[in-house]
């Protein structure tokens, strides 16, 4: 079952901390936590979500506010690795799309990211599929990702269907964590409260996660 926001928020399912202290959503109870999710192959994520989780820990990491990143893969699996985190933290060395966009924007420093990441950083843990694509991993898809997917026609239900069977059918492995929050793609930002329920779960750059970071050390 995916997580809904006003529950408990389960532990992140972490396969290695590679960098900072190991440490969980169990943890960290007393303070708010945010979970910045990213793909090593994602633009977005270093362009919008990890500076902007990187300037909210700057600012409220000594005022009861825990940053944690964890890196995922639900696409782009050779790409997507522990390999190229690993890189990506010692070095600052991107790849693939991150490296194109970011060199495009003039945001690369020696062909490097300018910045460090400065919270722990944990790689998600990732199973290998077996190839069996059930009707009910199907419908589990729809149900995380189309809330109004029963209002649909017929036909429309049809389409749907068969999409989710192609990207089931291309898909090597599962995420753990991303699909048990019901992630929506990268970046997210999990918001949790100081009791330790999921407060927020945010798909890309919204713009407002400092005012919600706020509100909730406030509670």
């Amino acid at each position: 079952m995916a997580v809904k926001v006003g529950t408990k928020a389960p532990n992140l399912h972490v396969s290695t901390w590679v960098q900072g202290k190991p440490t969980n959503l169990d943890q960290e109870k007393g303070n708010v936590v945010v979970v910045e999710v990213f793909q090593v192959n994602c633009p977005g994520c270093f362009m919008y979500g990890i500076p902007e989780a990187i300037e909210l820990y700057n600012k409220y990491r000594d005022s009861g506010l825990t940053v944690l990143g964890m890196a995922t893969a639900f696409e782009d699996y050779d790409k997507n690795t522990l390999e190229n985190l690993q890189k990506l933290l010692t070095t600052g060395e991107v790849i693939g799309e991150t490296q194109k966009a970011l060199s495009m924007y003039g945001q690369l420093k020696g062909g490097k990211l300018p910045y460090k990441i400065p919270f722990p950083v944990g790689m998600d843990v990732l199973k290998k599929e077996n190839g069996q694509i059930t009707e009910s991993k199907i419908m589990d898809v729809i149900e995380a990702n189309v809330p109004d997917f029963r209002s649909y026609s017929e036909k429309d239900k049809q389409v749907m269907i068969e999409r989710v069977k192609m990207y089931l059918q291309g898909k090597e492995y599962s995420a753990k964590t991303f699909e048990e929050y019901a992630m929506r793609g990268t970046p997210t930002s999990l918001v949790i409260d100081k009791k330790g329920n999921l407060r927020h779960n945010l798909f890309g750059a919204t713009g407002y996660l400092g005012t919600i970071v706020e509100e909730l050390l406030n509670e």
